[in-house]
């Protein structure tokens, strides 16, 4: 599979049983103790806390612990990631205990895999399992090239003998016998016949019995006067040896006792091989041999089996066609075709478990989504934060010190503390957090080349050279959200400062979302120093590059700025918005409130909540949204950029927009959880199609902490506007003069500090 998905990886959990001890390849990560129910809750948790996107069991009765297996359903139903078995045999009639095992399968089961259409028959018929749960994959082969057995058995030494074959694990019910019996009226007109029975005892066999069932077998051959014409391979061989002895014989003997064989994986490596198969009618030889693609012969019938075999002898033509045709079926068993269909099954699994979630969404104007909003905590944030920044990523809540740093997220970071600070007073934490944050801006910024860097490593080294066009923006972005008010420190004179110098090289910039980043910063800063010449023509600039974009890609079903989308697109709306409303230029304003109606659209899934564009979509021309993965940023700019709306426009739709998307935080999205932890003020790395990124990194963090930050203060705005109203109202006549006074309400706007409410100063409530 990984040879077909390079990003696949995998682990395996094995069953041990308690009297043996193996040595496992590196790829097992944990043993289940056969006889211990215990063993098999612990591997469901270890499962879990790994966060596996899927799990796939191989299920054979008589493998696992407890009456039929009993002890799997204990895994099973403690799995919290989806489950795709895989069915080795499929009983037609169970006992009760076999029935009760297969219906807390089927339950648990995502869906169901059998090797031939004969178990999904008995599925469907005997288990009531809808078809669309089962899927049929053949049993995985590998891929030889189809020679001669001449060239194999001179390899061998066996140049010279006609030689029939079965392997596999030694034991009862295979029908070793009937072929045994079937060797004396061959060997008569066929002296040099060899019959070859490759393979060791099964262990369980030799636990309980030692080799009495391979000494009858012996004693047989003695019987019959052929023990010189049949060979016993007694051990287990590796897998290129076991195709180097398979790729050697000429007709090969599949001579099971009973037809409630429902898969064969010796005899599908036979076909595979493009061998000369004489078989007994069992279910799954049936399939896998019609067409002419091998021999059936009756059950437990030697005579019936020579014959078969003497004609394929003499016969070379009828051997060859045979040969042919079973090694053309084999190619669509290879294991690289296989691996293909499971990996097929497990993307649909995934995705119709989110669909299963998707439906369970309450209606988008439910007021449970709308209840009061969490608080504000910087905890994991701060934690997140060493000395130098903060760091990147994180392995499920701790940092990852091997990504380091990078300028994006110490941009946003500070962004994130200087808009808080409207809202209210930094703790000394979050003040110094800021400083830190501002250090970082300050180490990336490269004056020589007028750019900035933007990767860091742990040992304070940049791995970049200077030049990150959407870092830059980004930086000019938090700068203006810094130099925009007035701070004891004077950290709005050194952003300011920092700002013109680093703002005019926006224009060398050659990607919008740089742009929309800087338009940001920029506008922020001219509402305190309106009229800086240089900054409002930069600005009109930056916004008339943004508009022509959009000028150039929109079409009608396509209202849009590029032929694709990104990440982070709502920015590019806010900014035109933005600047459209701040100088005034009524085109830049539409043409930014259409492509949010249209992105928010996009955004909008069957159920009514947000459904952020998901990462798959990224990199595709005018390609329509693909559902997954989910990452929080996209829902943080939807709130910030219809906020941005609401406030330019007084369209209070805008604001329930905003409330839609940050609900996705809260559990109002595809999978109906939540993606927050309110409590450590800590975000996931968003959504895959059937679980949560359990990883808490910076950007995610900052995102849900920005996009709480700008809908609290928005509501406290819309609280303050709403006492100032009231108090006209009750003062019409003007009878009582207006002032202000404080009452610890910000707006956030420098001239509006300190904290104030309007006041007539009537006794009147």
């Amino acid at each position: 599979m990984k040879n077909c998905d390079s990003d696949l990886s995998s682990m395996t959990i094995a069953l041990t049983d308690d009297a043996n001890t193996y040595a496992y390849p590196p790829d097992v990560a944990l043993e289940i103790q056969q006889a211990s129910p215990a063993s098999y809750a612990v591997a469901a948790d270890f499962l879990n806390v790994s966060n596996v996107d899927l799990v796939s069991l191989q299920h054979e009765f008589g493998i696992f612990g407890g009456e039929a297996g009993e002890f799997i359903l204990g895994l099973l139903s403690g799995l919290n990631a989806p489950i795709v078995t895989t069915l080795h045999t499929v009983l037609a009639n169970p006992n009760p205990a076999q029935r009760r095992v297969m219906d807390g399968i089927i339950k648990h089961s995502s869906r169901l895999v059998v090797m031939a259409d004969k178990g999904r028959r008995i599925l469907q018929d005997v288990y009531d399992v809808p078809t669309e749960h089962i899927a049929v994959i053949p049993h995985g082969v590998p891929d030889r090239a189809f020679i001669d057995p001449a060239m194999a058995k001179h390899k061998l030494g066996l140049a010279d003998r006609t030689l029939l074959m079965t392997f596999g694990l030694l034991g009862p019910g295979k029908g070793i016998e009937t072929a045994i019996r079937a060797v004396p009226a061959l060997v008569r007109d066929h002296p040099n016949l060899l019959y070859m029975i490759v393979g060791a005892t099964h262990p369980n066999l030799v636990r309980d019995e030692g080799e009495r069932y391979r000494d009858s077998l012996v004693a047989l051959a003695t019987e019959l006067g052929v023990i010189e014409n049949i060979c016993f391979v007694d051990r287990y061989l590796s897998l290129d040896e076991l195709l180097d002895h398979l790729a050697a014989c000429d007709i090969y003997l599949s001579p099971y006792p009973n037809e409630a064989q429902i898969v064969s994986g010796t005899l599908a490596y036979a076909v595979a091989l493009g061998k000369a198969v004489v078989s007994t009618p069992f279910w799954y030889a049936q399939e896998l041999l019609a067409d002419h693609c091998g021999v059936l012969v009756p059950f437990s019938e030697p005579d019936a089996l020579g014959a078969a075999v003497a004609r394929l002898i003499v016969d070379g033509a009828s051997r060859s066609e045979i040969r042919t045709r079973a090694y053309e079926r084999g190619r669509a068993m290879i294991w690289s075709s296989v691996a293909k269909q499971y990996l097929k099954v497990f993307s649909d699994v995934r995705f119709e478990r989110r669909s299963g979630a998707s439906r369970a969404i309450r209606p988008v104007n439910d007021e449970a989504w709308n209840r009061a909003l969490p608080p504000i905590n910087t905890d994991h944030l701060a934690a997140l934060t060493d000395m130098v920044g903060v760091t990147q990523h994180t392995k499920f809540a701790v940092p990852d010190r091997r990504h380091g740093y990078c300028l994006d997220d110490n941009a946003r970071a500070l962004l994130l503390l200087s808009e808080l600070s409207t809202l209210r007073s930094l703790t000394p934490h979050e003040e110094q957090l800021a400083l830190t944050y501002a250090a970082f801006v300050e180490h990336a910024w490269s004056p020589k080349d007028n750019r900035v860097h933007n990767f860091m490593g742990f040992d304070r080294t940049w791995l970049d050279d200077a030049g990150a066009d959407d870092a830059h923006g980004r930086t000019v972005w938090a700068l203006g959200a810094v130099a925009m008010r007035k701070d004891d420190r004077f950290l709005d004179g050194w952003a300011a400062a920092r700002l013109l110098e680093m703002a005019p090289a926006l224009v060398a910039l050659t990607t919008p979302r740089a742009w929309a980043y800087g338009l940001l910063g920029i506008s922020k800063l001219l509402r305190r120093f309106p009229g800086h010449r240089n900054l409002e023509q930069l600005r009109g600039e930056l916004s008339n590059r943004l508009f022509q974009r959009w000028s150039d890609a929109a079409a009608p079903d396509w209202i849009w700025f590029e032929d694709r989308l990104g990440y982070d697109n709502a920015r590019l709306c806010e900014a035109l918005i933005e600047s459209g409303h701040d100088t005034g230029n009524e085109s830049h304003l539409d043409a930014g409130l259409d492509t949010l109606r249209w992105l928010m659209t996009l955004q909008t899934a069957e159920a009514g909540h947000f459904r952020p564009i998901g990462t798959e979509t990224f990199g595709s021309d005018r390609r329509r949204p693909q559902p997954f993965d989910q990452q929080p940023l996209e829902a943080c700019a939807a709130v910030s950029a219809c906020l941005t709306a609401a406030r330019v426009t007084s369209d209070v739709r805008w604001k329930r927009e905003a409330r839609r998307a940050f609900n996705w935080f809260l559990g109002a999205n595809d999978l109906g959880i939540p993606v927050v932890d309110v409590e450590r003020g800590a975000c996931f790395d968003g959504l895959h199609p059937d679980r949560r990124n359990a990883n808490q990194g910076a950007e995610s963090t900052l995102a849900y902490l920005s996009a709480l930050t700008a809908i609290l203060s928005t509501a406290e705005q819309d609280s303050s506007s709403s006492r100032a109203a009231r108090v006209v109202e009750l003062c019409a006549a003007g009878t009582k003069p207006l002032r202000r006074v404080p009452n610890g309400v910000r707006t956030g706007l420098p001239e509006d500090r300190p904290e104030a409410q309007l006041s007539c100063g009537c006794p009147n409530p």
